[in-house]
């Protein structure tokens, strides 16, 4: 009876892990194309407000030409007798030109102006959909993470009913600490960006109508720069959820370029040290020392405010060693392990293969976690 639940709860992870990986596809190419017609509206606006401004130059030169040809007009009605036939004539077709002119340039003017409100509205739609992309991107590769890393080995975890339960609570409850913690880099990195972008927008827009076209052009593409940056950083949080180097190339040379990525983003110092060959392992035992040493340094970045990592790697026979190292402001292990869902994960993800975790901290002193794993055949 307990083979056939295994079985049949592996096709329902199996069915979850399609339909997810499927969302997940399909999000992320409505948002791609939504960045690219961001692309193409931002530089149609910008070629639409430099024809504004010349219609606007153009209109005002107009209305200075038509209001002088009214003052030839009013001396010709005068002095009626003086002008000869042929010359009213032209002074009163020039000023009936120049006033058609400037008719089609104001109207012309008013359609460019349509134009480019309506563009301006589809840009700030594109970066809420843009914004929102990113994140259900974020959320579902998180869920995908949990479905693949962990939900395949409940059943061999999970011996009755009680346990279950309980195991389930905590994933959950670590699901929800992921999701947090995401939209806390979402909402600190993207969002932040999207939102002085739409700032600067407003400041190209006055810089246009009361500055010059060159200044809004500095404006604009300082504007391009800063979307460019936020693109980055909603790869770099795609990418820290699941590196794909990790299938491809193993543990080590995908540690050694999260940690290079991580030291130049953070601007501090990060070691990476190796004994023994740490050759291909299992897909299990990497993914779990790829999140076991990411964990510890994200808590070192951002809790720790450490200036200094160091991570060492070793590979003992038939176990593989794993420390981290920090110099940052430490915490009170009695008050932080209880509370941590980071730490429980942890602490589940070794357990799960038999292994051995011990943290040891003190306020204003660093912190070092050390990790023990046995391989099995």
């Amino acid at each position: 009876m307990r083979q056939i639940n295994e079985k049949r709860f592996d096709e329902i992870i199996d069915s979850m892990l399609d339909v997810v990986d499927k969302s997940k596809g399909e999000i992320y190419e409505l948002t791609e194309s939504s960045r690219e017609e961001y692309k193409v509206l931002t530089d149609e606006l910008v070629e639409t407000r430099d024809k504004v401004q010349k219609m606007i130059v153009k209109g005002d030169q107009l209305e200075k030409e038509v209001r002088l040809y009214r003052n030839r007009l009013a001396q010709v009605s005068k002095n009626f007798n003086v002008y000869t036939e042929a010359q009213i004539k032209e002074v009163y077709e020039t000023a009936h030109e120049i006033q058609t002119k400037l008719k089609m340039v104001r109207e012309r003017e008013i359609s460019l102006r349509q134009k480019r409100d309506f563009i301006e509205r589809r840009l700030k739609s594109l970066e809420e959909m843009i914004e929102k992309g990113s994140a259900l991107v974020s959320k579902v590769s998180v869920i995908s993470n949990y479905l693949t890393d962990d939900f395949k080995q409940i059943s061999e975890l999970i011996e009755d009913a009680n346990q279950k339960q309980s195991f389930g609570l905590k994933i959950i409850e670590a699901q929800e600490e992921e999701r947090r913690r995401i939209s806390r880099e979402i909402h600190d990195g993207p969002a932040q960006m999207l939102a002085n972008i739409l700032l600067r927008a407003d400041l190209v827009d006055r810089t246009f109508r009361e500055r010059s076209g060159e200044e809004a052009l500095v404006e604009m593409k300082s504007m391009r720069s800063m979307v460019r940056s936020s693109l980055q950083e909603v790869r770099r949080i795609i990418y820290n959820l699941r590196p794909m180097a990790l299938d491809d190339l193993g543990l080590v040379p995908t540690i050694r370029k999260y940690l290079a990525d991580l030291e130049e983003y953070n601007n501090l110092t990060i070691t990476l040290s190796e004994h023994g060959s740490v050759d291909r392992l299992a897909s299990k035992y990497e993914v779990a020392l790829f999140r076991l040493i990411q964990e510890s340094v994200q808590n070192a970045v951002k809790h720790a405010a450490a200036e200094q990592i160091h991570v060492n790697i070793r590979n003992e026979k038939n176990q593989v060693s794993v420390s981290i190292r920090d110099d940052g402001v430490g915490f009170d292990l009695a008050k932080k392990s209880e509370k941590s869902f980071g730490l429980i994960g942890m602490r589940e993800r070794v357990e799960m293969l038999a292994g051995e975790i011990t943290i040891n901290s003190k306020i204003g002193g660093g912190t070092t976690v050390y990790v023990k794993i046995p391989l099995k055949s």
